[in-house]
């Protein structure tokens, strides 16, 4: 089992930066790294994704502004998000697949305000 932690989040204003971190209790290097985020009364969506090889895909409204990374040495991942917008305000939770498996973090607020 993989227990998941996510920092980083916070209060910006439109147009800043901030960094996520996701630090894993154990080895993530064979496994599917993503970040989502989840506003009340919506479905949490996918934001970015990283394989263990080092592929990323995002979703639409993120391209060009926002960058998932990863080190296994660390077991952690990254989400770097630059150009925040007011509907970027979420909680961020971090996610790894396991074949079977997936693990969740508890999630980290992030504010944008206009």
């Amino acid at each position: 089992q993989v227990q998941l932690v996510e920092s980083g989040g916070g209060l910006v204003q439109a147009g800043g930066s901030l960094r996520l971190s996701c630090a894993a209790s154990g080895s993530i290097s064979i496994m599917v790294m993503s970040w989502y985020r989840q506003v009340p009364g919506k479905q949490r969506e996918l934001v970015a994704v990283i394989t263990s090889g080092g592929s990323t895909n995002y979703a639409n409204s993120v391209k060009g502004r926002f960058t998932i990374s990863r080190d296994n040495a660390k077991s952690n991942v990254y989400l770097q998000m630059n150009s925040l917008k007011p509907e970027d305000t979420a909680v961020y939770y971090c996610r790894a697949d396991a074949g079977l498996y997936a693990y969740w973090g508890q999630g980290t607020q992030v504010t944008v305000s206009s």
